[in-house]
């Protein structure tokens, strides 16, 4: 017996593989719609993009460039360097009290038992006290208080005289530090590209002629 197939009309076929074809972008939005946007913008890269090059311009590890914030503090530019051999280093500013609260990131790791060796504010040979703070590290010595955050591979380190920054200041700025965002980078980091040479004008230049210097000998030589 030989079974006749049935073949279906042409307009009636063609949607039914539009609908097959389509089903998965009309049910699954695709990984990118459900990343959630920041207000801010996100993050640079470490090893990508505007962080980077100004970073290594500076000598800087771009993984290692940090930001923070704190009420009445704004960044000191010139303060904004290198520290140890790529490590990152700067210091924000009262404008009221002159108060300075100093960021550094460095490789490294602390714990409870290194925590003690390693001298407050880079000074040597002062006695370092630790207490635990959640995720951080309080320590104080010589005169400055600092929350040092242990992350991957670095340490993150806000530091302050004692007398001049309040431990809930010098908290809040340390929970505050993270990696800057593109407008961030603009603010923290120089160019990367050289500024532009200034031509040097030369008095001696006749502002006639060839301009050929002029070495005009008066009487008697």
């Amino acid at each position: 017996m030989i079974r006749h197939a049935r073949v279906l009309p042409v307009l009636v076929l063609a949607p039914l593989l539009l609908t097959a074809c389509g089903s998965e972008k009309a049910g699954d939005p695709g990984p990118s719609a459900s990343a959630p946007a920041s207000a801010a913008g996100p993050a640079a890269a470490p090893g990508t993009g505007e962080l980077a090059s100004r970073a290594q311009a500076m000598g800087v590890a771009p993984e290692l460039v940090y930001v923070t914030r704190a009420p009445g503090f704004t960044l000191a530019e010139q303060s904004v360097g290198v520290l140890g051999d790529d490590g990152f280093s700067a210091t924000w500013v009262d404008g009221d009290t002159n108060a300075l609260l100093r960021l550094a990131v460095d490789r490294g790791s602390i714990t409870a038992g290194t925590c003690p060796e390693q001298p407050v504010g880079d000074m040597s040979g002062e006695h370092t006290t630790c207490e635990r703070d959640g995720d951080a590290w309080y320590r104080t010595g010589a005169g400055r208080h600092e929350y040092a955050l242990p992350e991957d591979g670095h340490v993150v380190r806000v530091s302050a005289e004692q007398d001049a920054v309040p431990r809930d200041v010098l908290r809040a700025a340390a929970l505050a530090a993270h990696r800057p965002d593109a407008a961030e980078t603009d603010r923290l980091l120089p160019s990367a590209e050289p500024a532009p040479a200034t031509p040097v004008e030369r008095g001696d230049l006749p502002p006639f002629g060839d301009g050929a210097p002029d070495n005009h000998v008066d009487v008697g030589g």
